[in-house]
């Protein structure tokens, strides 16, 4: 089964930063409730750890004061109020807010990112991602899997487009990591890299760890994890090579580093490569372009494409008529 792309694009920040309040008068047995239980029942869809991260960021109050313990004892007759989206998405920028969704059930969610925006929190980046727009409109996602990366079952660099997808219930989540790890999930990718490969079709297999000398990059060394990455020319542009790149592993930074260590790094990687690419390109050449896996519930075929966003075809056009 060939599941359909796309569904509009999601509310920019100016909306996001619109809250959704929910206010009730807590009413049960006589005995009092743990605020976060009592959150996770109000909230649809909202776990006990989601109700919690939504405590703890200061977003519940408890007769009209902040309360930031999932464990309060609250009577009945108290009033709580939880605020769904505001302050959750501080910070949130125009681009991680603008990203569209190209396939969504009850399950999960595949979202299709654009470039420039970080996809979860992490060193010196504490907000404004990813993670933080989705959550901010799904906000079910925040209790499922990593507390710092709820419902994430794999990952994109910043600079990265392209499609990834998001579980929404637990369930959901352990099954797609699962077929993630058994490398069940078609993860397949559109780049363009310098020169020509030696082969038309080949893998790359070698193993990928922290870079010996510049540790804030990844290299292909002897003590690295095993990393195997697929290739397939599309077209050769007589100093490029369009690919399509399906990888096997999921290394950071995987197919930068191989493409890199070939001698054919990406088109537009500062990091791993020397060539700028043509005016106007900001970033490395690289679009998470397809996604295929079994339903982690249904067991369909959830097939989903992306096409190049404007700046890798205005790039990609640059070298055809070069």
């Amino acid at each position: 089964m060939r599941t359909p792309a796309v569904e509009g694009v999601w509310a920019g920040a100016a909306e996001l930063a619109m809250s959704r309040r929910i206010a009730w008068t807590l009413c049960g047995s006589g005995a009092p409730e743990r605020l976060d239980a009592a959150v996770a029942g109000k909230v649809d869809g909202l776990s006990r750890s989601g109700a919690s991260r939504l405590i703890k960021d200061g977003l519940v109050t408890v007769g009209g004061r902040t309360s930031r313990r999932g464990s309060l004892r609250v009577e009945c007759g108290a009033e709580v109020a939880v605020e769904l989206l505001g302050g959750s998405v501080a910070g949130v920028s125009e681009e991680a807010a603008s990203f569209s969704v190209a396939f969504e059930d009850d399950y999960v969610v595949v979202v299709d990112k654009p470039a420039g925006v970080a996809v979860h929190p992490g060193a010196g980046r504490a907000a404004g991602t990813l993670v933080d727009a989705l959550t901010a409109r799904r906000p079910e996602i925040m209790g499922v899997g990593d507390s710092v990366r709820p419902g994430l079952v794999h990952r994109l660099d910043k600079d990265t487009s392209g499609l990834i997808v998001f579980a929404k219930t637990g369930i959901a989540y352990s099954r797609l990591v699962g077929e993630i790890k058994a490398r069940r999930v078609v993860r397949t990718y559109t780049a363009l890299v310098a020169g020509r490969m030696p082969l038309s079709r080949g893998v790359i297999d070698a193993p990928v760890g922290r870079d010996p000398v510049r540790r804030t990059r990844q290299a292909v060394v002897s003590s690295g994890k095993p990393a195997r990455t697929r290739y397939r020319e599309v077209r050769f542009l007589s100093r490029a090579s369009l690919l399509e790149v399906a990888l096997e592993t999921g290394r950071m930074h995987q197919i930068r580093v191989h493409m890199a260590a070939a001698g054919h790094p990406v088109i537009g990687d500062r990091t791993y490569g020397s060539n700028p690419g043509p005016p106007g390109l900001s970033r490395q050449f690289l679009h998470a372009s397809r996604l295929e896996f079994e339903h982690p519930v249904t067991g369909e075929c959830v097939d989903v494409s992306s096409p190049l966003p404007d700046d890798l075809r205005c790039a990609l056009d640059h070298y055809v008529s070069a």
